[in-house]
């Protein structure tokens, strides 16, 4: 594809630039080395990391969307050990499939982020999308790169890639990639995907006029296998030595592939009406702002396939149909006007959204389906009101909007949060959310040359309401959310979606505690979660566990490298895991087959300067345990699995 061309020519203009260049040294290390090598100072509390005259590492800025601010980072930790992986994230509560590139099952829920409108759906393509709230934004002294290199499974590997300079102190630019490319050791098992990013912010002088924004190009292509055939799980499972190489046992399907593509266009800028200089202090508000967002995001999803297996999806009736593409596409147009005042205790923006969507396909492409409707379409007026507000120690934040109507987009979202920070001890927070939206739009509209996929639907909005509690602090760090759900749809077993009629009740209690002795260290993290109210449709495990057994300490004269070596082990008790159907690229019900199984992964991990060395056996135990370790129904999870990987920042 075009970016991903692009992409390569800048990745080698950046080899060639990083070439020429001196390397400095920059990085928020251990106080104790970053005094010894740079004979930094301590001035009213603050570690001033002396790199080049005056710059230092909080220079070298990572904004959110949110627009919280964190520094590049260039330390090793267990948490960065837990984040080494192709999403980039703690995966904590995931079960990945074998091969990296592929889905996840889930092993816990969260619905305390839930967006405003509804998706195309395909969930199990878009684990490792890039959304709106992902994309950073940068500020930096002087032109910055990250790559991050991992290898794949068989053959393959990852690479992600960040560039990013400011051309002036209040224009930054950045440019990134990450692609995978990796074989899989079960047949039909490829994956290769694609994330391109593209960012800038720029703000005037006197931050009168403020702009930032974002391009996205993603793509996620897999092979389907349809997990192993009946005579191939048994030989699994029987540990028979002729199989040991995984390429020979047979799979469901041999010639069926799924696409995934999106694109995505971010605009948000701001104006000042008014500032605070400009008014007398007594003045009743200050800091007017006038602002507009535009977001274009377009995704589509095709399930290719040579030959049909009426075996496992049933019968056929094709077209002649050649564009076969679920595709939507959202485009809206936020006004909003911002203020300070001492009536609201901080910012207060009021805010009106103008939103046009489209889902559908093109043509018809079973000729046996009884589909009225091509396309889903449609436009929407919301309103709604952002707050946030500081009163001493408490921080308080509220988001809420409303879609009347009775359009497939009408409903509405309300989310709130009041923190409590005390100094460095502790942070206690509260959140609130409540949401009305429709479901996604491939349960209410789908179509395939298989006749027992092809549905139109009416669903009801799905109403859900989260409310939660985090305590973080120097002893513990909890998590408790309590969440009710209306209308939960799913996927039945007989791969069909449906709306609960009663209740979902989800409780899920986790905490982390690390106790240190010495180079030692024991890091263990606990899953409690109960389904008090629909069980039957909702699925998860009662207990998961992660406990992570490590040794760090410096390695060699001057300690020029700190190593971190350990093990890890996760367990999850057993339940009805939900079934993969790589047609409708979704899980789905099952009530045959119970999966839960231990891991111990071992690593060593290294710093040397700014690069931070990964070394990690996947599922070392494997040899000479029981196969019953699966990611979903027919899906084996990983047998052991030698990685390397990389991640090295560059500072011009």
């Amino acid at each position: 594809m075009m970016h991903k061309k692009i992409s390569l020519l800048f990745f080698l203009i950046i080899f060639s630039l990083n070439s020429t260049f001196s390397q400095r040294f920059i990085g928020e290390e251990n106080i104790s080395n970053l005094n010894r090598r740079s004979n930094d100072s301590l001035s009213s509390g603050e570690t001033k990391v002396i790199l080049s005259g005056k710059t230092k590492y909080t220079d070298y800025k990572i904004f959110s969307h949110k627009r919280d601010t964190t520094y590049v980072d260039t330390t090793l930790n267990i948490k960065k050990e837990y984040k080494f992986n192709y999403l980039r994230k703690d995966n904590f509560e995931l079960l990945a499939f074998h091969n990296q590139g592929q889905t996840f099952n889930n092993l816990g829920y969260s619905f305390n982020n839930i967006k405003q409108l509804p998706d195309i759906g395909f969930t199990s393509k878009q684990f490792s999308y890039i959304d709106i709230e992902d994309v950073k934004y940068y500020e930096v002294p002087t032109p910055t790169t990250e790559i991050l290199y991992r290898t794949g499974l068989q053959q393959g590997q990852v690479l992600d890639a960040l560039f990013t300079l400011n051309f002036s102190k209040r224009l930054n630019v950045s440019l990134s990639y990450k692609g995978l490319r990796s074989l899989g050791a079960y047949r039909q098992s490829i994956a290769s995907n694609g994330n391109f990013r593209g960012t800038f912010h720029y703000r005037t002088k006197e931050n009168q006029y403020e702009i930032r924004g974002h391009i996205t190009s993603q793509d996620f292509f897999n092979e389907e296998s349809g997990g192993l055939t009946t005579d191939a799980l048994a030989n699994f499972i029987s540990e028979d030595p002729d199989f040991e190489n995984r390429a020979r046992l047979d799979v469901n399907l041999t010639d069926a592939e799924n696409q995934f593509d999106a694109t995505r266009v971010y605009l948000e800028h701001s104006f000042k009406l008014l500032s605070s200089k400009d008014t007398v202090n007594h003045k009743d508000f200050s800091n007017l702002k006038v602002g507009h967002i535009f977001t274009n995001e377009t995704k589509s999803y095709s399930y290719t396939q040579a030959t049909a297996t009426t075996a496992i999806f049933g019968n056929t009736n094709t077209t002649d149909a050649t564009d076969t593409d679920a595709t939507s596409k959202i485009t809206s147009n936020e006004l909003n006007l911002e203020f300070n005042s001492k009536y609201v205790l901080g910012k207060f923006k009021a805010k009106a959204n103008f939103t046009n969507y489209s889902y559908g396909y093109d043509t018809i492409l079973n000729s046996n389906s009884s589909i009225k409707k091509l396309k889903l379409e449609g436009n929407a007026i919301s309103f709604g009101a952002d707050w946030k507000a500081k009163i001493k120690n408490f921080y308080l934040n509220a988001d809420a909007s409303i879609t009347p109507g009775s359009g497939r987009l009408a409903g509405n979202y309300l989310k709130g949060e009041a923190v409590y920070k005390q100094d460095s001890l502790f942070t206690f927070k509260g959140s609130l959310l409540i949401s009305s939206k429709s479901s996604n739009f491939n349960t209410l509209l789908h179509q395939s040359f298989y006749d027992d996929y092809n549905w139109e639907n009416n669903f009801s909005n799905v109403n859900t309401r989260d409310l939660g509690f985090t305590f973080n602090s120097k002893w513990i760090n909890a998590d408790l959310n309590f969440t009710n759900i209306d209308n939960y749809t799913y996927f039945d077993e007989n791969n069909s979606p449906q709306q609960f009629a009663n209740q979902i009740t989800y409780l899920k209690v986790k905490a982390n505690r690390e106790f240190k002795y010495k180079k030692f260290a024991l890091d263990n993290t606990v899953m409690y979660q109960n389904v008090s109210s629909g069980s039957s449709v909702f699925r998860v495990p009662e207990i998961v566990t992660r406990n992570t057994l490590y040794y760090t300490d410096y390695w060699f004269k001057g300690k020029p490298m700190l190593v971190n070596i350990g093990a890890t082990f996760k367990y999850f008790t057993k339940y009805n895991a939900n079934a993969y159907n790589p047609l409708l690229a979704e899980f789905t019900l099952q009530n045959n087959e119970e999966i839960g199984f231990p891991t111990v992964d071992v690593f060593f991990n290294a710093q040397v300067r700014r690069t931070r060395l990964y070394l990690k056996v996947d599922n070392v135990t494997s040899g000479f345990t029981e196969k019953n370790y699966f990611s979903a129904p027919n899906y084996p999870y990983r047998d052991f699995t030698v990685r390397f990987g990389l991640v090295w920042n560059w500072f011009i």
